[in-house]
């Protein structure tokens, strides 16, 4: 089976009657274009370590196999599951490695400890992005991560300060990684094509960070935090917030109490981090 072609991918979905779901985010990418520049902004070499989520019908698996990679590709349909099982896991037995359960159970420490080298995901639009936050907490988490999601949220990924959408996500990504969009996806790319158009992320460990792994895990709780109240000033905020951030005084990080938070680049982030980590 041809899986870029719409008419091959329609064909196996009739002859097994299995029909999209939409809760699953199971939009199959169908434009060998973009598969192509998908699989490019992995950059993997021959040999390299790859963990890979939702695989669906194996596109990116398959195009990813093709190029040398070491394949970990975790799929919770039974379904698409069985499908892989059937074709590329008998092309590739010693190169893939499949795992039929849900990403929102993984023990990423666990998974991750093994060592990857990239993630890459089509991920699903309704929990994509939990997913992603889980991962990049772990102190194993790959040096470059790259998704399929739709624009609106890459757009919160690449958030720079002051600008709307700015939020927890962009901070917590960028606390680690260089953000930025490659491609926009439209949505026939897709079959079914979604409702929205889509954006190919890529993330590259910068290494820039001052923060220790703990240190790090209290500024994302802080980031958590303090957006839920993004209008108001940080002052305010912490000074109801609950512990352990209740009373951190933002003017003892060299920040002014009256900025809010969106306004915050990732070295007062992590300034207001580490004061809130000594505190606790």
């Amino acid at each position: 089976m041809n899986r870029t072609s719409p008419s091959d991918v329609k064909a196996w979905c009739i002859a097994r009657g299995f029909h999209p779901n939409k809760t699953l985010g199971q939009n199959f990418l169908i434009d060998a274009n973009i598969l192509g520049v998908l699989a490019d902004a992995v950059g993997i070499a021959p040999g390299d370590s790859v963990l890979e989520v939702g695989p669906g019908l194996g596109v990116l698996t398959e195009a990813l196999l093709k190029r040398g990679a070491r394949l970990t590709a975790i799929e919770k349909d039974p379904a698409l599951a069985e499908w892989l099982r059937a074709s590329l896991l008998k092309e590739y037995p010693g190169a893939l490695d499949l795992r039929e359960g849900d990403a929102l159970d993984t023990d990423w420490d666990a998974l991750l400890s093994q060592g990857f080298r990239a993630f890459a995901s089509n991920l699903p639009y309704s929990v994509g992005t939990r997913i992603l936050m889980d991962l990049i907490r772990s102190r194993y988490a790959p040096e470059r991560l790259v998704t399929l999601v739709q624009l609106e949220v890459a757009d919160r990924f690449c958030a720079a300060p002051c600008t709307p959408e700015r939020g927890t996500a962009g901070v917590w990504l960028q606390l680690d990684y260089d953000v930025r969009v490659v491609r926009h996806v439209k949505p026939t790319c897709f079959w079914p094509p979604p409702e929205v158009t889509s954006a190919v992320v890529l993330m590259e460990r910068h290494r820039r960070s001052v923060l220790t792994h703990e240190e790090k895990a209290t500024c994302r709780a802080l980031a958590k935090q303090l957006f839920l109240q993004r209008r108001k000033q940080l002052g305010a905020i912490l000074r109801k917030a609950p512990a352990p951030f209740r009373g951190l005084d933002p003017a003892a990080a060299g920040i002014d109490p009256t900025r809010r938070p969106e306004t915050l680049a990732i070295p007062e982030w992590e300034a207001l981090a580490r004061l809130a980590h000594a505190a606790c």
